[in-house]
């Protein structure tokens, strides 16, 4: 694993890309010869300065890296390298992919067919919907199709969601390292993922969530897939960034119509308007765009009763709208005992169940 800690620490330095570790190989045998040389040696390569060169930093990182190497072997994570074979064949087409990935899951990324699907946040009945009914759809005819998200709250987690009830495969790119999930409330789907799909993450165990991971993960997610799915938007947002990001790739770009008053269709109409996006109403279209035969192999069956795993605090929100049939968010989190941003997650997750259904002034009533 000698090998794998050179990797690890070249990604740890500040600023170093895919261009700059190119540049470190063509002028060094190794990248063990990199934190060996001397600093002046260093300084002729091109796009190394000073501070890259800097001993006391390179000694720093290759220490950090022996720990990070600890951890992938620990919790046994496969580690991609950008010149390796293994390293995903669509995202090494696009020039600023990750030096280095890290995958917890046995799911491979290279799959036939992958779609990236991508939306707001704020998820509404309507974007829920069509990204569920539009991944059902796909499931019956492409049961091998990977789909990809951000694990985020709203349309990503609902792809996840989604996918694993159907039976796909899902990979969620992460904006830190595979030691924490965020937010926490997702711990639960993406242990469901690791087991049906992947975690995926440039970053290491020293990364910690912050926003311009956030940011940078979106080229990530569109650089695996060959078409981006954007479901619902404002008229900012990383749904938006990850579209451009597609484009700029050569990937197909769909989303999804909304109401021309409707916030959180703003941006999904801009795409559309401005000829930056198809327009897909359903599983259909997309299919057709992409040249992917639609044909339903659903078997007629007898439905099976579904039996979901409750968390504690789930089955005391939805014990509270048994009995008292419907309620505000407000009451709920008051008759709970929990913050009303927790409540409102368990919600949403209860709402993806099938559970919850939500009504017009943050309502909600027990689906029996």
């Amino acid at each position: 694993m000698e090998d794998l800690t050179y990797k690890i620490a070249i990604t740890l330095l500040p600023g170093i890309g895919p261009v700059r570790t190119r540049a470190i190989l063509a002028h060094l045998r190794s990248l063990e010869t990199f934190f060996s040389e001397t600093e002046s040696a260093l300084r002729r390569i091109p796009g190394i300065g000073d501070h890259l060169a800097s001993r006391s930093l390179r000694k720093k990182v290759l220490e950090q890296a022996e720990k990070e190497t600890v951890f992938v072997e620990k919790n046994n994570l496969h580690v991609s390298w950008f010149l390796d074979e293994d390293y995903p064949s669509r995202l090494k087409q696009c020039e600023d992919a990750p030096v280095l990935i890290y995958r917890q899951g046995d799911t491979d990324p290279d799959a036939r067919k992958v779609l990236s699907i991508v939306g707001t946040r704020h998820a509404t009945p309507y974007g829920i919907g069509h990204c569920n009914r539009i991944i059902e759809d796909l499931a019956a005819s492409h049961p091998g199709l990977l789909i990809v998200s951000g694990l985020a709250y709203g349309i990503d987690v609902c792809a996840h969601k989604a996918a694993l009830k159907h039976g796909l495969p899902t990979i969620a790119v992460l904006g830190h390292g595979l030691q924490m999930i965020y937010p926490a409330s997702h711990r639960r789907v993406a242990r469901e993922i690791v087991r049906q799909g992947a975690l995926v993450t440039e970053y290491s165990t020293y990364h910690t969530p912050d926003k311009k991971n956030f940011i940078a993960r979106n080229r990530i997610i569109a650089g695996l897939a060959d078409a981006t799915l954007v479901v619902e938007s404002g008229e900012k947002g990383g749904a938006l960034i990850t579209a451009d990001l597609a484009n700029s790739y050569n990937r197909d770009v769909f989303a999804l119509p909304g109401r021309t008053d409707d916030e959180w269709s703003r941006g999904c109409n801009r795409l559309i308007k401005k000829n930056m996006a198809a327009l897909v109403e359903n599983a259909s279209d997309l299919a057709y765009f992409l040249g992917w035969e639609m044909k339903d192999n659903r078997k007629e069956a007898v439905q099976k009763e579904l039996f979901l795993t409750l968390s504690e605090d789930e089955q005391l929100l939805l014990d509270i709208l048994k009995d008292q049939k419907e309620l505000s968010l407000d009451e709920l989190a008051v008759l709970a005992g929990l913050p009303v941003s927790t409540t409102s997650a368990l919600l949403l997750n209860l709402e993806f169940s099938g559970l919850v259904k939500s009504l017009p002034g943050k309502r909600y009533r027990w689906m029996p």
